[in-house]
């Protein structure tokens, strides 16, 4: 009785859903040259990578803890360094977000909201 009944509340668990808030990120290098080095600060924490190959992407998905800009900073093959600042992200925003790296500038699209 105790297996059925624990079973039956974890399907309700999960008929119901739990939604966690997050944003997927896509940084393109669209440059033609490798990115050497690349790091996305957002409120309360950071990722990045070491290499960005011409043309490549880099997907990564995080939840926003806290509120406050976005900034974008690489690296690109002749050792220069560069800084792009982005949206303002207001804890549990959600949605998604491309940052597109070219010769003459870097966009951010669109910026994610807060849907609750």
């Amino acid at each position: 009785m105790r297996s059925l009944l624990a079973l039956a509340l974890l399907t309700s668990l999960a008929a119901t859903g739990c939604h966690s808030p997050y944003v997927e990120t896509t940084v393109s290098n669209h440059t033609g040259k490798p990115i050497e080095l690349l790091e996305v600060d957002y409120p309360s924490a950071s990722f990045g990578t070491q290499n960005l190959a011409t043309g490549a992407d880099f997907h990564y998905r995080f939840k926003v803890l806290g509120s406050g800009p976005t900034k974008l900073l690489y690296t690109d093959s002749a050792h220069q360094e560069h800084k792009s600042d982005g949206p303002f992200l207001k804890e549990g925003a959600e949605g998604s977000l491309a940052i597109a790296i070219t010769t003459a500038s870097v966009t951010w699209q669109p910026a994610p909201t807060v849907t609750r």
